[in-house]
């Protein structure tokens, strides 16, 4: 695609990629473990089942794998890339950043990479700052990375939290272009939501220690109640108000892609912003929340369904709280 730098820059997805590990944890298994059950665990979540990655390989090592599907797929030459972020909450070690880790598994340098944790909402901040660098013009291939291995954080003994996370890697790449892109975003946080949904252990409060590998604290916790409330709410309020700031009505979205969290949170914002039925595009059923993984991994799985042109508006609510909509044009 040739650009005109003299005229107004968008930045677009020009290919998307994805990767789930082959290991499944289904609702059959978990009944083996904690009182539950397929009905309950489907009527709650509609999750049915959820990837878990094998020990011994990271967050990186799914990205990587989500990048490469991505280079295969459209032929992409990885040595283009001068900017590459990874959205996580589990990164591979507190330091370097995964971006890092991701660069070296790749055999790229010279490369702006950094990893930005905004939990469930992570990978619609990072494509916004994604977005930002294409039109800064300094950038012209961004690399924007959703990616978590959130099993290694779960207490397999809770019923309120081990339904509900597996792990993946969703990848989009981001190229400049006159055309219309990513239009708007509309990202909001707060720290009102932390006592409610959180993994303690393993920062400067509760540092890594021997009594940590017996504390819950290791666990990511959730009161379910209040995060499914304020996700409703939340959700439903950014989808209206980036419409409303963008001139457009909910009739003229073609797709609402939401962050894969509970299906009845699914369902209750596209009820609260009346989209039609059947504009919504879901796959938690087969892998449950991969945190920041979600939204990239619904659109890779859903490419087939998009049209060039078609009005997509993603919505995402996450630990924080943060939460978020972005409106795009899909353009492959």
């Amino acid at each position: 695609m040739v650009v005109d730098f003299t005229k107004k820059i968008f930045a677009h997805i020009s290919a998307i990629g994805g990767y789930v590990p082959e290991n499944k944890r289904t609702n059959s298994d978990l009944e083996k473990i904690t009182d539950t059950s397929d009905e309950w665990i489907v009527k709650r979540t509609g999750i049915k089942e959820r990837r878990i990655l094998e020990e011994g390989l990271a967050t990186s090592d799914m990205a990587v794998s989500a990048i490469q599907n991505l280079i295969d797929t459209y032929k992409k030459d990885i040595k283009d890339v001068d900017a590459l972020i990874v959205a996580t909450s589990t990164p591979d070690m507190l330091m370097p950043a995964t971006a890092n880790i991701v660069c070296e598994k790749l055999g790229i340098e010279n490369v702006w990479a950094f990893d930005m944790n905004a939990a469930c909402s992570g990978f619609l901040y990072a494509l916004d700052m994604g977005a930002s660098l294409i039109e800064s013009r300094r950038y012209k291939n961004v690399l924007v990375i959703g990616a978590d291995k959130i099993s290694a954080y779960v207490d397999i003994k809770d019923r309120s939290t081990n339904i509900l996370f597996g792990d993946g890697a969703g990848v989009v790449w981001l190229e400049p272009t006159n055309e219309e892109g990513i239009l708007d975003a509309l990202l909001q946080s707060n720290g009102t939501g932390k006592e409610f949904l959180n993994i303690e252990g393993g920062g400067s409060l509760y540092p890594a220690s021997s009594q940590l590998l017996v504390d819950e604290k290791r666990y990511i916790r959730q009161d379910g109640k209040i995060v499914f409330k304020n996700a409703i709410q939340s959700m439903s309020d950014t989808c209206v108000n980036v419409l409303k700031r963008n001139d457009f009505s909910v009739e003229d979205v073609n797709w609402l892609v939401p962050h894969q969290a509970n299906k009845r949170i699914i369902d209750a914002v596209g009820n609260e912003i009346n989209i039609e039925e059947g504009k919504t595009l879901i796959n938690i059923e087969n892998y449950g929340n991969t945190i920041a993984a979600t939204i990239p991994l619904c659109i890779w799985e859903n490419t087939s369904k998009l049209k060039k042109g078609d009005l997509l508006m993603l919505t995402a609510f996450g630990a924080g709280f943060s939460w978020g909509a972005s409106l795009l044009r899909w353009t492959i």
